[in-house]
């Protein structure tokens, strides 16, 4: 029985601290972590800025979930994207030449997980119908819908993630 897979994260339950609208956007991110980091245990580093079909390499993938998370979860807050934000938007998909660049992507995107998981801890939940604006054209969302749409990226991008690494294992 040990040995038998845990249910998806949205079927463990409720998590502790985080509001009942939010819970669907908690157990996604949670779900996206877990596969990602399951899936990448044994990657191996060589391969991770290959992109078989001219599709998009696992390290791109890595680079923008954290990004893109950390975008998303700025415009959530009502506030504008940082100089770092802007400088790190430039630079995704560019390689990282280091022998640790895999570890050093896969912290970033958990670390950035934790810091949404939070945020969502902390979100009121009188504020989920609000206005929010999306980047230099000022575009109008919601809080929530910035919320659900940090999730719905992460999970698809994790599938684009999955369906590459192991397309890149089964070549090598």
């Amino acid at each position: 029985m040990q040995n038998q897979p845990k249910p998806e994260v949205w079927l463990r339950g409720p998590l502790p601290e985080i509001s009942d609208f939010l819970q669907p956007a908690a157990h996604a991110l949670l779900q996206a972590q877990e596969e990602i980091n399951a899936e990448l245990s044994n990657f191996p580093v060589a391969l991770l800025w290959e992109r078989p079909a001219d599709v998009a390499s696992v390290g791109f993938h890595l680079q923008h979930l954290t990004g893109v998370l950390d975008r998303l979860f700025t415009y959530a807050r009502a506030e504008s994207l940082s100089e770092n934000q802007l400088a790190y938007l430039k630079s995704e998909g560019q390689p990282l030449s280091s022998t640790s660049a895999l570890n050093e992507l896969l912290d970033a995107f958990n670390r950035q997980i934790l810091i949404a998981l939070t945020q969502l801890k902390h979100t009121d939940e009188e504020t989920l119908t609000q206005i929010r604006y999306v980047g230099r054209a000022m575009l109008p969302s919601t809080h929530l819908g910035l919320l659900f749409h940090a999730a719905e990226h992460t999970q698809r991008h994790t599938g684009q993630l999955l369906v590459t690494s192991r397309m890149l294992k089964q070549s090598a």
